[in-house]
């Protein structure tokens, strides 16, 4: 066989029940007769079709027929066609990734035991909760080149560092990092290396909070926060959250409160940015009632409009702020390394709270991240996939424009994983995601984040680990459920 070709993955015999079928005409017959045998892994991912002409004749077809089905096979993702290499089933079939069933051929899965459930539901290629880093766009061989390098030249006393604040390496290039591009002076002394920023909010709820502590958190916020703190046995005070951030006006009345809890950048869920004004009403509060405040920077490297204002860490002339970050934000979430940058009275606490538990981030990992931060391929990559994110909010958008006009609003959309699509006024989200669901479309109402707030119907858009080819499929079936009779309770 001549290097670089492949076989045909079967003969594709003549598919009578779907070409006789009736009412059925030729095209469509044989559209559902290849997407069957895609969908049945009859045409495994990778498998070459056999070329227009051959297939014509085998299935007594006009070539241009067969040539008609194959592009709209292609214009839907099914298959990719590339002169030279002929036409090949995708790796990635659509509906495994938009939930769509196909009819009785799906086999049941064997009885297994349940996985924990998630209390996001966030996922690589489901629209649209896929708001995460896509690790499609990681530069792995690169990666691993520099972790060679970097192990290489390790020595067993870096195998066996006992700092309980993690490798003093990487701890100077995060420390670097904040400095440039967050406005952060800090110490690679003051950073605490985690597993990411559920582990700090741990940390810190453990560190901080006392059983029957008042501790603020946004409404509607991140639900993993409100959920570590009550673990500490903390009281939540729920802090409504508009336009400007986190309503400090409300907070005011709160001065016997240990800590709050704060997303600034782009505000999880609703997107908004925090204001200056707001940022520094928010460290008075903090100073003047000696109450700490955490900030959760989890996406902020991703600002499509123009440059992030600063950390609100970087105000902080109080030394209150606990800043927290996360390389499985920015990278990929398999990568479980994050950071906190403490003030100086809660260093030790925390550090011996880390030491007790235990450090939960390998040498390995850290030794690799710090070479590869070293050499600027951190920022480089950054940049990268900053520019293959917005394409894909842009295109959310524009496919959205075009399908529903004025069926909708969208905020949030400035920065970050997700932006929130508000429904017209009279409906009800969570009958509308189930209509969506029936689509093949995975979304979240904004319901789910709210515990006191009552707000208008909205759901988050998901898009950053999504191809463009499942953006423009999605958007499309989502505007089109735009367009239907409102979503209202019966």
């Amino acid at each position: 066989m001549p290097r670089g070709k492949s076989p045909h993955a079967l003969d594709l015999p003549r598919p009578t029940s779907w070409l006789d079928k009736e009412g059925v005409n030729k095209q469509d017959g044989a559209y559902e007769a290849l997407r069957s045998a895609i969908l049945t892994k009859m045409l495994p991912a990778g498998s070459r079709l056999p070329s227009s002409r051959t297939l014509a004749e085998r299935w007594e077809l006009s070539r241009g027929t067969i040539e008609t089905v194959f592009d709209r096979l292609h214009a839907e993702a099914y298959v990719t066609r590339v002169p030279g290499s002929g036409t090949r089933v995708c790796a990635v079939v659509p509906e495994r990734f938009l939930m769509a069933g196909f009819g009785e051929a799906t086999l049941a899965a064997p009885a297994v035991a349940p996985a924990p459930a998630s209390d996001t539901g966030v996922r690589d290629g489901l629209p649209f909760v896929a708001r995460r880093a896509d690790a499609s766009l990681f530069p792995m061989a690169a990666w691993s080149k520099c972790a060679t390098r970097a192990l290489a030249a390790v020595t067993p006393e870096q195998l066996c560092s006992a700092d309980p604040a993690g490798l003093p390496q990487l701890r100077q290039q995060i420390a670097d990092f904040l400095a440039k591009y967050r406005g952060i002076r800090c110490d690679p002394q003051d950073i605490v290396v985690t597993t990411g920023i559920r582990h700090a909010i741990d940390l810190l709820a453990r560190g901080i909070v006392r059983n029957g502590d008042k501790v603020c958190l946004e409404d509607p916020g991140y639900p993993a926060a409100r959920a570590l703190f009550a673990l500490a046995g903390a009281v939540p005070v729920d802090i409504a959250v508009d336009a400007e951030g986190i309503d400090c006006a409300a907070l005011a009345a709160h001065a016997d409160a240990c800590l709050a809890y704060v997303t600034p950048a782009h505000q999880s869920p609703l997107g908004v940015t925090m204001s200056v004004t707001r940022r520094l009403a928010l460290l008075e509060w903090a100073n003047d009632n000696g109450a700490w405040v955490v900030e959760d920077d989890y996406d902020s490297e991703f600002n499509y409009h123009s440059a992030p204002l600063a950390a609100l860490k970087a105000l902080d002339q109080y030394q209150r702020v606990i800043y927290c970050g996360s390389f499985n934000k920015t990278l990929f979430a398999g990568l479980r390394v994050g950071f906190m940058v403490l003030p100086p009275a809660l260093r030790p606490q925390l550090l011996r709270i880390v030491q007790l538990t235990g450090r939960s981030v390998g040498v390995t990992e850290q030794l690799a991240l710090a070479a590869w931060m070293e050499e600027g391929a951190f920022v480089r990559h950054l940049r990268q996939a900053r520019l293959a994110y917005k394409e894909r909010r842009d295109l959310l958008l524009v496919c959205l424009e075009q399908t529903a006009p004025g069926r909708y609003t969208i905020t949030g959309q400035q920065a970050g994983f997700h932006c929130v699509l508000w429904l017209p006024q009279d409906s009800d989200e969570r009958v509308f995601c189930a209509r969506a669901a029936q689509e093949g479309l995975a979304l979240q109402p904004l319901g789910d984040f709210c515990h006191s707030a009552k707000l208008a119907p909205a759901v988050l858009l998901g898009y950053t680990a999504l191809s463009l080819a499942q953006v423009r499929h999605a958007a499309q079936k989502l505007g089109r459920l735009l367009l239907l009779p409102e979503s209202a309770p019966e």
